[in-house]
């Protein structure tokens, strides 16, 4: 997801050096979009990946 979110933001920047605002905008809401998910969900698997190795370590 991670790579999505950076490949976005790549169109989206050219897209906005080309003069294709709409289409860079969207784009660029799309991966901030795409990354605030990412970053969640990691922080919930870490977390679940915490707790199961605590539980094997008892």
């Amino acid at each position: 997801m991670f790579g999505w979110a950076i490949t976005l933001a790549i169109i989206a920047l050219v897209a906005a050096i080309l003069g294709f605002g709409g289409i860079a905008g969207a784009l660029a809401d799309i991966a901030i979009i795409i990354f605030v998910i990412a970053l969640v969900l990691s922080l919930i698997f870490v977390f679940l990946g915490w707790k199961a190795a605590k539980s094997v370590l008892k």
